[in-house]
């Protein structure tokens, strides 16, 4: 099964419901596309991919 995570706005201090959620590459894609339309903050994968490390290490 490939490893799975989840990426919320207000996490990040948005006030915004979206949560992308699903295998990594799949919320990669999916929030970067998110972040770049409706809050006009662009955010590489490679960034993106520091961010889910980031959280799997604080769990």
């Amino acid at each position: 099964m490939p490893p799975m995570t989840k990426l919320r706005c207000a996490d990040y201090g948005f006030e915004c419901e979206f949560v992308a959620e699903g295998e990594v590459d799949s919320v990669v894609d999916t929030f970067g596309t998110h972040m770049e339309e409706e809050h006009g903050i662009g955010y590489n994968r490679e960034a993106l991919m520091q961010v889910i490390l980031r959280q799997k290490n604080e769990a």
